[in-house]
Formats: C-alpha cells, structure tokens, sequence
C-alpha cells in the first residue's frame, strides 16, 4: 500500500553537530517517516563537517534520511551517498549543471536524486531525469494541481504549514509527502493518525487484530516478549492489557501493565530507556506477543542491557549462526589492534600496515577466483573465509565496523 509521508526538514546551517544528531533522534523516536537534512553552503569546511555530521546521524535513526548539499560536480553527489543518505536533493536554483544531474543519475538511478526547486518554476515545462522533485511550496490550487500533473513526476512538497493546510497538500495527486519543520517538539504519531482518521493513507502502528481477539488470561492480560530489533536478543518479558496494548500502538511506545502496582506504566517515563516499536507479532495461539524494539539504554532496572542475564546452564555447542560469528571474529580483531599479543598473526598485520593488508586482500581474492574454477566447493569455501578474515582487519585498520556496512547493504536495497 502507497502511504503519504511526513518528512520533516533539519536546516543545518550554523547547527552544532550535537543538536543536529538530538533533533534527527527526536523525530525519528516521534514518528517520522523519513528526514529531509540539508546545508546548501558553498564553503568546503562546512560542506565536509556536514557530511560528517551526517554519517554519524546514520548510525543513530532507524528511518530513511535524505541529504541536500551544493553540488558543484560528480563527487559531490558521491560523497553525500557515502553518509548513508538514502536520497541526494540537488537545489537546481544553485546548481543547474545538467551535466552533472544526469552524470549522477546514470550512476545511481533516477530514484535516488531529486532536484529542489521554487514553485514559480515551470517545472512542468522542464524533462528533469528525475522520479520526484522537492518543491519548495508557496500556495495551493488546481494550478498546482496541473503543474505536478503535467510534470509526471512525484513530488514531495517542502513547506512551513503555516497555514495549516497539511490535509490539503498530502491530498494532492502524486504527492509523496510533505517536508516540513512545524512538528518540532511534537507527537507525529498523533498528526499522522489524525490525516488516517481523515481519510488519507498513512504509515501507523496499527494491529491488524484487535485486542479482543487475543486469548487473555484471567485477568486479561497478555505476556509480551520483548527483543532488540537489530540483533534478536531477548530484553525482557512484560504484560499487556487491552489499554497498554492500544497506546503502544498509537504512540509507537511500548507501554506495559503493571501486575504488582496495577497500574499501565511505560518503559522510559522514569528512566529514561524508552523502547521504541519498530515490529509487533502474535504467536499461533493467539495468546503471546512479540515486540522487536529500539531500546535506548538499558532493559534490566539493574543496569543491564537484557533481564536475562543469569546463566544456569549451557551446553557447548557450535555457532553457525553468519551475524554472530562474523561479528564475535570481528571484536576479536579490534581486541588484538587495542591489546596486542606476542605471535598474533593479526598484530603482524596491524603492525606491517595498511599495504601488508591490502596485499594480503588481494592475495586472498584472487584465490578465490582460482578455487572458483575447481568443480570442488569445499576448497573455495576456505577461501572466502580466509578472504573475510583478511576484510575485517582491513576494516579495523580503517574504522569501519560491519553495521557500516551493513547499512549500507540496506540503503540499496
């Protein structure tokens, strides 16, 4: 289903990085379907501490951002991808070279580059390369209407809401959504279920079972399994009444009821550690919940990150399991480069540098190549994992980390 987005727009010119991160985080946590983040200054320090502002904005939201820079060439476009920007918006009025416009999306799609522009423009006039413009929105009507007709392009509409008109924008034909910053400080869960109720399709927490086709106990409640939604990890376990169970979903929240205090209570109010919902499932009996969340600080009122953390038995046993193991040879890779020991072959590589590592990659695949051509699949296996060991100490020895890459994997898909 086509869901109409609210985007909201971070201005980070003359922003401290801190506040810019705080501000994504708070409209990410809020509701936000995506964030419009931009800095249209031509001065290259500023451009570059942008950029890095960014990348460390990409590690801390779990929604989709897009990035609007100068672009004055190629690399430009390249460097606002390299973020974890998942859009680049090119503001025609300062960069018009159309050299550069279909040099970027020849390299990354159409659907990944939108051009910014003012509402007079005839943009319905001009055959943009694009899939979606930004429109800079200055009033609505059914010329508006035309224009974005006529220009069969999609269009997010950029605009202050100062007239209270969101209803009438997000109805607009081939709007994807509108960017804005009036919601600053505000609940967009509300506003977004508020144009639901109105008849336009937005992108809610809501179940599509009712509560009252759980299977409750006596006291009508349910258990609730609580999991970190980027490793699986299980939290904690927590009770769901009919009441908590609506809120989380309409506040995007995990709120809970209280067995011993009889009372709803949501995880953060007194801490501070919200959990915010990112999935909720049912078991087959109806009778069980899971909820996969981002959880900001820790579960445990002890202090620790997960409620089970008291082990009382355990079995050796292999891990197979490709994120855990990838991730568990990776911190013992860090741990070498932090705390090096006598005979490591790890620390040999560390010590001879990133040409002795890079050698080494190369080495390695282009032994893949060759055990590829060997109708035998047990020697190529060796390889590939010889190769990713070689990999993740090239990524120690440059700061990356695999949820870099990872989320970067995802930005494409």
């Amino acid at each position: 289903m086509s869901y109409k987005k609210i985007i909201p727009f971070i201005n980070a010119e003359n922003e401290t990085e801190g506040s810019l991160i705080q501000l994504a985080q708070n409209y990410c946590f809020s509701g936000a379907d995506e964030l419009f983040i931009y800095n249209y200054s031509k001065i290259e320090r500023e451009q570059e501490e942008f950029l890095a502002a960014l990348k460390k904005i990409d590690k801390c939201i779990d929604i989709p951002f897009f990035a609007g820079l100068y672009v004055g060439r190629f690399e430009d476009v390249k460097k606002a991808f390299y973020t974890g920007a998942g859009r680049v918006v090119i503001k025609y009025e300062i960069s018009p070279d159309e050299g550069v416009i279909k040099e970027a999306v020849g390299r990354f799609g159409s659907d990944k580059i939108m051009i910014e522009i003012d509402e007079e423009f005839p943009f319905d006039k001009v055959a943009f390369p694009v899939d979606t413009l930004l429109l800079k929105h200055v009033d609505t009507g059914e010329f508006l209407q035309k224009k974005i007709v006529n220009s069969g392009k999609n269009v997010v509409i950029r605009d202050s809401l100062l007239r209270n008109d969101l209803e009438d924008l997000l109805r607009l034909e081939r709007v994807q959504g509108v960017s804005t910053n009036y919601y600053e400080n505000k609940d967009l869960f509300k506003v977004k279920n508020a144009m639901k109720a109105l008849g336009i399709p937005m992108n809610t927490f809501e179940s599509s079972m009712s509560f009252s086709e759980f299977k409750t106990d006596e006291n009508g409640l349910v258990p609730c399994i609580v999991q970190d939604y980027r490793t699986n990890q299980v939290l904690m376990l927590a009770y769901m009444n009919e009441e908590s169970f609506n809120l989380t979903c309409s506040t995007g929240r995990m709120t809970y009821y209280s067995r011993s205090r009889q009372e709803l209570w949501c995880k953060g109010d007194t801490s501070g550690h919200y959990q915010y919902v990112m999935g909720l499932s049912l078991d087959c009996d109806n009778d069980t919940l899971l909820a996969k969340v981002h959880q900001i600080g820790a579960a445990c009122h002890t202090g620790s990150y997960s409620c089970f953390f008291k082990e009382l038995a355990k079995k050796d046993y292999i891990d197979t399991n490709p994120l855990t193991i990838l991730e568990e040879d990776f911190a013992t890779i860090l741990n070498r480069k932090e705390n090096p020991k006598e005979g490591s072959y790890t620390n040999y590589l560390f010590t001879k540098g990133i040409d002795k590592i890079l050698k080494k990659c190369g080495e390695e695949a282009s032994e893949i190549i060759i055990a590829a051509k060997n109708p035998d699949a047990e020697e190529l296996k060796y390889e590939i994992a010889d190769f990713l060991y070689h990999m993740m100490v090239l990524m120690a020895e440059c700061g990356l980390t695999w949820e870099d890459v990872t989320r970067e994997l995802a930005n494409r898909r």
